[in-house]
């Protein structure tokens, strides 16, 4: 569904709820990490893109008679939440209402003064599919508290803010990419983000001959919750061997080396993600000249390299990998890798646009005989970050 479409349903809803239209209309889009897994809290580079993908929020000023609070209803789920803004906003129920609530009490700490409001949200951006639903939430809360409130943040500074939310009210560890490529996302453009510098580069992708399909496993194996930070520790004694601060300063030569002087699984995290933050920077200038099968080959080497170096695969994602390259570029594949966390969630191709539909339908079909689980597919362009819809 398309925001300008999504805006009309969310006014529907907005009107049936709280009997009135609404004002202020933002969206904020989910993301797909092309490649640059595991490498963000490592200090290296990522290259997501915004995806058509969105969480809209509708809002007005509450009555004047209402208490200082703010209303939002889920019109997904059915569920609402109240934040009482009297006081410094805590943590509360339902769950999810805490991204928001990250996000409201980042600005109170600003000393925003922040009014009454009711709120009507909905979100096209599969959950807990590794597609950063909870960032797509924070960045919109966040570009609705800006355009309540008349006064922009910078963009880095927005960033940071909605990923302390998700750190300190969601109790998720995150590195940087979700909320600077929700904030910072261009149309036919990818992100080069320099997660030591913060520096971001637009990467151009507006070859027409090409689209990024994405495969949701529709699974999520519970593995996957101690297993992040096991990995952030194994790279962080991989660093301490080699003396530098960060696995970004490691270089290949330098780890086998050192190969001897470190645990077997150790030395294996380190080689995913040195060569990792290699193959990022190399895919982005593949991206810029468009060259799709430097591009292609790049993302089934990250593929590899997550799934036996880094353990962080499983059955479901490799399957759809291996599904990818049996159709392969004559087919219409040019590559395929898992994408985000790990341990289920989605996988990202790279397909000719010709191709799309008869690669979605053999993936779909071949997924269902392997696994016995319907996939979920869709394709995107790279799409704009967070959008003031109407102020």
């Amino acid at each position: 569904m398309k925001l300008l479409d999504l805006s009309l349903e969310l006014a529907r809803q907005f009107q049936k709820t709280y009997g009135r239209a609404p004002r202020w209309f933002v969206g904020a889009p989910g993301r797909v990490n092309v490649i640059g897994e595991h490498t963000d809290y490592n200090d290296g580079f990522v290259l997501p893109m915004a995806i058509e993908r969105y969480a809209v929020m509708a809002a007005d000023l509450a009555p004047a008679s209402a208490p200082p609070a703010i209303t939002i209803r889920d019109t997904q789920f059915n569920e609402t939440a109240t934040i009482d803004i009297s006081k410094p906003v805590e943590k509360g129920q339902p769950k999810w209402s805490n991204y928001i609530r990250g996000v409201v009490a980042g600005f109170q700490q600003r000393g925003e003064k922040i009014p009454a409001l009711d709120i009507a949200m909905i979100s096209t951006v599969p959950l807990g599919g590794g597609l950063s639903s909870s960032a797509a939430l924070e960045v919109c809360t966040a570009t609705l508290l800006e355009s309540v409130l008349g006064k922009k943040m910078d963009p880095v500074q927005k960033a940071l803010l909605c990923q302390k939310a998700e750190h300190e009210f969601a109790g998720v560890p995150c590195g940087i990419m979700d909320q600077f490529i929700s904030v910072m996302g261009r149309e036919n453009h990818l992100l080069l983000l320099d997660c030591r510098s913060r520096k971001t580069e637009l990467v151009p992708m507006s070859d027409p001959s090409v689209q990024l399909l994405i495969a949701n496993t529709n699974v999520k194996h519970e593995l996957g919750s101690g297993e992040y930070a096991k990995r952030r520790a194994q790279c962080e004694a991989a660093a301490k061997i080699l003396g530098v601060s960060s696995l970004r300063d490691a270089t290949g030569a330098a780890l086998e080396e050192a190969r001897d002087k470190m645990d077997p699984v150790v030395y294996r995290r380190a080689r995913h993600v040195i060569g990792e933050i290699e193959r990022t920077l190399h895919a982005a200038e593949g991206i810029r000249a468009s060259n799709w099968p430097t591009v292609g080959q790049l993302m089934y080497a990250s593929h590899a390299s997550l799934r036996d170096d880094y353990e962080v695969s499983c059955d479901e994602l490799d399957a759809i990998v291996e599904i990818a390259g049996n159709i392969g570029v004559k087919g219409g594949v040019w590559g395929c890798r898992m994408t985000g966390g790990g341990f289920g969630g989605c996988a990202v191709a790279l397909v000719k646009t010709d191709a799309v539909d008869a690669v979605s339908k053999k993936i779909a079909a071949d997924y269902k005989k392997k696994t016995g689980i319907e996939a979920t597919i869709f394709v995107s362009r790279p799409a704009s970050g967070a959008t003031v819809i109407k102020s």
